[in-house]
């Protein structure tokens, strides 16, 4: 879409504005350029989200983008429909209206091996009367099937698939997605309206942090990342979309109207210019060329074509064996005849188009029987329900027991004992029931009756207002002991390495271990003692106040000079802190009122437990007074642990990402994309760890 001179004025327009934005006086400025302004926005947008290769960072990207806001917040009359601002949604939208396709959303014919291929080639051969079909192969993408208008140039719909007629017109939503671009030239084709097809998609380690996400709050993670991409379009508030980070790939053009012209399926019945415009695409192939010139991420890259069955059989098979090395799940290849022509002369039938086939890889389900459940006490008191199966072996792994996560997850998915269920695990995710089969279920079949008491200390069980879980609040539980325990001693809280969870639940069966004071009045001694002097921090964290994670806990750490201090916080004045929003503040406020939980923390000042904050008082000390470093490769005189305290020590901070809030990358070996990304950001200093050391006048 951008060559490279194209590129390089681009950047040096965006750098001219990051330095008039951070010299002030911006509204004249903004006003005679501001086209230039949202052309540059444009830009960067497509270098993030399609090409995955950003040329500034995060911070300068929104500092740009805020000037463009503020503008248009002053001159509403300035505002133009492709403005990167009009992604916003503005409050919930209330209902999703039924659309009609300009052109039937059909299903593909399925196919699971070579015979399968073959009889396809046969056929489409037979019936063009051609010896040899070239053909185009592209992953068949596993997300929630799209459809997007445009009309001069301008995004004007999205749509579902729905019943393949008729879907619900998510346009907003649509809007959230941004490696959607909100216009393209078109008419540089002499294309007037368009209707694209593709795929939207939750790309696996953005799939993973909102399951993370999820677990954290006690709501059941979702299975795989098509449920996750084909649930976050039906939402109503678009800024809960937005923050999911979906994208899409965009892989055929249904319908195109040049003037007078009109094509369905893409055939444009000739190969000549539109007056002096370029020439509409003759190919399938093609078109997603076409669509990645424009700005839309088509899978160009992934895309090959193969004249004969036999080179397209022998890919698909290569390909699946890559599968999981993308960073997206696909569950199958997708071959077209590439010449839209022959596609248009080989037609349809009443379900599937005879020019496409869907090859799909072997399946990452299995069906098994629910035996039964059994119900686990977490170190916060949620009650979790965990389905025993009988045991079949899925995606490389033999399951036999499934979290079913709560009572309103049973229900939703109309489990029985005795019923027949279908399983999935994708990737390295964790293995989920997709659905049972009630039409097998057999008249002997059993309900499953949620308990209401605690299945470890028999107290009644609550579940909040508002919340899915079922939770057991007696502090006096000894499944919540124990839980908690292992939590306190594991390596990310307290690391007290001896102190493995088979040791814990060991220790507390023979009676040794009753509470987390406890910890620090057994045998293993040298293990304990050193955990005593573990930074405030980490203290934090392994105290395990709910929502309060690593990072969490490092901004708490920061804020006192006495573990004890944050009970006099209020919670106005704990969301006046960085990352602690209005569920962290409410529950580290309740934790710190709880006079056993205060009687806890007294319990381990009394045991040697450094509850001060150390580093508080080391910072604007030493050389490094104010300086931010991040580290990247691998360090050869230091490790990385070590380079970090030596930053802390010396009066200097950490970050944890580059941005332009970074004076110093220190490069180590092998270092990568954090170095690439620095260069580009003119304030960053890179240098060795040789010269690092130097600025702490430091010698080993």
């Amino acid at each position: 879409m951008y060559n490279s001179e194209q590129t390089k004025a681009l950047q040096k327009k965006t750098e001219a504005w990051l330095v008039a934005a951070n010299a002030g006086n911006m509204s004249e400025i903004v006003e005679d350029n501001i086209e230039d302004l949202r052309y540059c926005l444009r830009f960067h947008e497509y270098r993030y989200y399609v090409q995955n290769d950003p040329l500034i960072s995060d911070f300068e990207y929104d500092t740009l983008y805020t000037l463009l806001e503020q503008f248009e917040k002053e001159n509403p009359g300035a505002v133009t429909p492709d403005s990167p601002t009009q992604r916003v949604g503005k409050g919930l939208i209330k209902d999703f209206p039924k659309t009609q396709h300009l052109v039937p959303m059909l299903s593909l014919e399925n196919s699971y091996n070579a015979d399968d291929l073959l009889d396809f080639d046969r056929k489409a051969r037979e019936l063009s009367g051609l010896s040899a079909i070239e053909y185009c192969v592209e992953p068949k993408f596993d997300g929630a099937s799209i459809s997007l208008l445009y009309e001069n140039d301008l995004f004007v719909r999205g749509v579902t698939r729905g019943d393949g007629e008729v879907g619900d017109e998510i346009t907003m939503n649509i809007k959230q997605i941004r490696s959607v671009p909100l216009s393209a030239t078109f008419s540089e084709y002499g294309i007037e309206q368009i209707e694209i097809r593709g795929e939207v998609l939750m790309n696996k380690k953005n799939f993973k942090a909102y399951n993370d996400t999820l677990m954290e709050e006690g709501i059941p993670p979702l299975a795989n990342p098509r449920n996750a991409a084909a649930g976050s379009l039906r939402i109503k508030d678009t800024a809960e979309v937005s923050r999911r980070n979906l994208e899409a790939f965009l892989y055929h053009v249904s319908f195109l109207s040049t003037g007078n012209r009109q094509s369905f399926n893409t055939e444009t019945k000739e190969d000549k210019p539109v007056s002096d415009k370029n020439t509409v695409p003759s190919t399938h192939s093609g078109m997603l060329e076409m669509l990645w010139r424009l700005g839309f991420r088509s899978p160009k890259n992934e895309m090959k074509v193969f004249t004969g069955i036999d080179q397209v059989i022998s890919h698909v098979h290569d390909f699946e064996k890559e599968r999981d090395n993308l960073g997206y799940e696909i569950d199958g290849m997708v071959i077209k005849v590439n010449d839209l022509h022959l596609q248009d002369e080989l037609g349809m039938t009443s379900h599937h188009p005879r020019w496409a086939i869907a090859f799909k890889f072997k399946a990452r389900q299995a069906t098994s029987k629910l035996l039964g459940v059994e119900y686990q006490v977490g170190r916060t008191g949620a009650v979790t329900p965990v389905a025993k199966i009988e045991p079949v072996p899925v995606g490389g792994v033999t399951v036999s027991s499934i979290s079913i996560h709560n009572e309103d997850y049973i229900k939703e998915k109309d489990l029985w004992i005795g019923d027949t269920i279908l399983i999935e695990r994708s990737g390295d995710v964790i293995p989920q029931i997709v659905k049972s089969f009630p039409e097998l279920r057999k008249s002997d079949a059993a309900g499953i009756v949620f308990p209401k008491t605690c299945p470890a200390c028999n107290s009644l069980l609550y579940k909040p207002v508002g919340e899915a879980v079922w939770r057991c609040i007696n502090l006096n539980c000894p499944a919540q002991i124990v839980e908690g325990i292992i939590h306190f001693v594991s390596k990310d809280a307290m690391d007290i390495r001896s102190f493995g969870e088979a040791n814990v639940r060991k220790f507390y069966e023979s009676g040794f271990l009753r509470s987390i004071p406890d910890v620090y009045t057994t045998k293993l001694q040298q293990a304990i003692e050193d955990s005593k002097k573990q930074p405030l921090n980490r203290i934090l964290y392994a105290l395990g106040i709910r929502y309060v994670g690593e990072t969490t806990a490092k901004t708490l750490a920061n804020a006192v000079d006495h573990l004890l201090q944050l009970a006099e916080f209020s919670e106005e004045e704990l969301m006046a802190l960085d990352d602690v929003g209005v569920k962290v503040a409410k529950t580290v406020y309740g934790f710190f009122r709880r006079p056993d939980n205060l009687h806890l923390i007294q319990e381990l000042d009394k045991l040697g437990v450094r509850l001060t904050n150390e580093k508080k008082n080391l910072v604007n000390e030493g050389n490094l007074n104010g300086q931010s470093f991040l580290f990247t490769g691998t360090l050869t005189r230091l490790k990385r642990t070590e380079a970090e305290e030596m930053v802390e020590k010396n009066g200097g901070k950490l970050l944890g990402a580059v941005s332009s809030k970074l004076n110093y990358l220190v490069a180590g070996e092998k270092a990568g994309s954090k170095l690439e990304k620095a260069k580009k950001i003119p304030n960053i200093k890179i240098i060795s760890e040789e010269e690092f050391l130097k600025m702490l006048s430091f010698s080993k």
